[in-house]
């Protein structure tokens, strides 16, 4: 069982900066997919981004393409944990932020879909004022 637990996340104006992290229990984090997913009120949970870990210093990321340039995710294996850094934010940032992992290495295709991940954090709220 794979445990997720985020922190960071809180109330900033628009154009402030928050930093999410996610901190995961398991013997091989490396191996792990690891995605950020939101949901806003009355909104299906989507996709944010998502990384993994290729080798050395190499990772595979991807995003939403309405946060992509804004936000960037990484990971931190010895550490076990994923970040994401949040710039430039808007009030439509607003929403509960998710940390996901999977414990196989998704395909391109999968890493973006919600019901390829079998483990969940509990969310964190992020609220951006106008």
């Amino acid at each position: 069982q794979v445990r997720l637990v985020e922190s960071g996340g809180g109330l900033v104006q628009t154009g402030g900066s928050l930093r999410l992290s996610c901190a995961a229990s398991g013997r091989t984090f490396s191996r792990y997919t690891m995605g950020w997913f939101r949901q806003a009120p009355g909104k299906e949970r989507e996709f944010v981004a998502v990384i993994i870990w290729t080798g050395g210093t190499t990772s595979d990321a991807d995003y939403a393409d309405s946060v992509k340039g804004r936000f960037t995710i990484s990971r931190d294996n010895a550490k076990s944990t994923v970040t994401l850094q949040m710039n430039s934010l808007k009030p439509e940032d607003t929403a509960v932020y998710y940390c996901a992992a999977d414990e196989s290495t998704l395909s391109y295709y999968q890493r973006r879909k919600l019901s390829e991940y079998d483990y969940w954090g509990q969310g964190i709220q992020v609220t951006v004022s106008s």
